[in-house]
């Protein structure tokens, strides 16, 4: 597998910007998305004694999403996003949190290739952050590139726990060369709250392509759960929201994206949800792929719509080029009347934002792919099919991988996995259940070799959503040593056994 950080120069040359980062400044130093930007003392400290470049708070919180609509949730430093960190790659950093919550958090770093111990897992063995204790963590940066950190807690029936709370924050690692230059850089960060429980529906996954289902998967799991139902089951449990919210605003109760005709924007677009798939489109503008989950795409290209994953990013230029007031949205007209949207304004332009549905169009990873390449070969493959037990567990679903649902107690569970350093290995995954499913692979980045029975190569991810009935295959190289965690990344379906672990041996 490349390194990532080699191909960052494709990241910048397939951006094409030419004007230099903006940041507002009053006071505190905010990014252009208007998230605050914690800036770090220098040097980096690892003795308690030491100062910390950042420091983080995790706290219960009002948070305005709109005037005289306060929510309570727990959060970073009091604020929803957290504060956009930015690190340069491969420069240690020092991070103190403070726990001043009742219950012991995890702070997991997505996306990075960290020590098990810093990575934030307590299934990895990462120590707790005390309530009403504090945590010092020193790491190394890297990839490059976009990431975030989030809450790492397993919330089981508690909607105030896990990432249904306010504890998601966008990171962005500098390279080590040649600083990214552009007209204007806007962080983005999607999350729903206000959640309640309801039963379980069926799952749209008509945005998906390839779209083919495999037919054996489809028997089994339709089997299990009309034989769920016979027995006068009900449907387990899912999550619905009040509100709907684009860096904690809804939808014309923020400060808009303020932009000139002329301008490329950068945008980089967080799905900081627990358990929620998101669209976006901007009437008028299309966008230009130009990352995926921070590492930047072999084929850049252009597309109407935008689709992700629970912790999926995206990175994506807007060539500012049709002026008006606009929405930029999530497609489902419910979701978006609830908050899910934030308003673009040109420079001359007034009134109130609208809104234009664009024409269907189906989501694909593989038109990112460098063309006419293939996959190196695995040195090792890993079967793994996923299965649902309908309403198994107090009402909720319980999930499995290859018969085994991971342990609901807080004792670590042995691997089920295992690994040799410097090997490449391959995971094929089967999904007997019609829900997609965001997996997510802790502490390593991998390539996307396989998708509903169709090869590709060259794409770099950490979250890739497989939908129902679907299989895919995804290759890493075991280049970062220690337990790793295998999970997907939708709340309910972490929480309630979907989840294993690799060891290196």
């Amino acid at each position: 597998m490349k390194e990532l950080s080699q191909s960052r120069r494709r990241f910048l040359k397939a951006a094409g910007l030419t004007a230099g980062t903006v940041l507002l400044s009053s006071g505190n130093v905010v990014a252009e998305s208007g998230i605050p930007l914690q800036s770090g003392n220098s040097p980096a400290a690892s003795s308690e004694s030491g100062s910390a470049d950042y420091t983080l708070y995790i706290k219960t919180s009002p948070v305005e999403i709109a005037p005289n609509r306060i929510i309570s949730a727990a959060t970073y430093n009091g604020q929803f996003p957290g504060p956009l960190l930015r690190f340069k790659e491969g420069q240690q950093v020092t991070v103190d949190v403070y726990n001043e919550n009742d219950t012991p958090e995890q702070l997991h770093w997505h996306g990075q290739m960290v020590p098990a111990d810093v990575d934030g897992a307590a299934e990895e063995g990462t120590p707790f952050i005390p309530a009403h204790g504090k945590r010092r963590i020193v790491f190394t940066p890297r990839p490059a590139g976009f990431r975030f950190y989030h809450t790492h807690n397993r919330a089981g029936a508690n909607l105030a726990a896990g990432q249904y709370s306010g504890q998601v924050g966008p990171v962005y690692i500098e390279p080590k060369h040649e600083p990214g230059r552009y007209d204007r850089e806007v962080f983005l960060v999607l999350k729903e709250f206000e959640p309640t429980f309801s039963r379980g529906g069926d799952m749209a996954m008509d945005f998906l392509a390839p779209a083919r289902r495999v037919k054996a998967l489809e028997a089994q799991g339709e089997s299990a759960m009309k034989a769920s139902l016979a027995k006068g089951m009900p449907h387990g449990y899912e999550v619905g929201y009040g509100s709907f919210t684009i860096n904690g605003r809804l939808l014309g109760h923020g400060e808009p994206i303020r932009v000139k005709r002329g301008e490329r924007v950068l945008f980089h677009i967080l799905n900081g949800s627990a358990t929620e798939i998101r669209s976006l489109a901007l009437p008028g503008h299309s966008f230009h792929v130009v990352a995926l989950d921070g590492n930047p795409v072999p084929n850049p290209m252009t597309v109407p719509v935008l689709w992700l994953g629970t912790a999926e990013r995206v990175s994506v230029i807007v060539e500012m080029k049709h002026p008006g007031v606009w929405i930029m949205g999530d497609l489902a007209d419910d979701d978006r009347h609830h908050g899910m949207g934030i308003v673009v304004e040109y420079a001359g332009s007034k009134g109130k934002g609208q809104w234009i549905a664009p024409p269907p169009y189906r989501s694909n990873y593989g038109i990112f792919a460098k063309p006419g390449t293939t996959a190196a070969p695995p040195d090792e493959t890993f079967e793994m099919i996923f299965a649902k037990d309908n309403a198994a567990e107090e009402g909720f679903n319980r999930w499995m991988i290859n018969g085994v649902a991971y342990p609901m107690s807080k004792e670590m569970a042995p691997a089920s996995f295992h690994l040799k350093e410097g090997k490449r290995y391959r995971i094929h995954m089967r999904n007997a259940s019609d829900d997609i499913h965001p997996i997510h692979l802790h502490r390593h980045s991998f390539e996307l070799t396989k998708l509903a029975g169709t090869p590709t190569a060259g794409i770099l991810k950490d979250v890739v959503m497989l939908g129902g009935y679907q299989e895919a295959e995804i290759d890493f190289v075991a280049d970062n040593p220690g337990l790793t965690l295998f999970h997907c990344h939708q709340q309910l379906h972490m929480d309630f056994g979907f989840m294993t672990l690799f060891d290196y041996v």
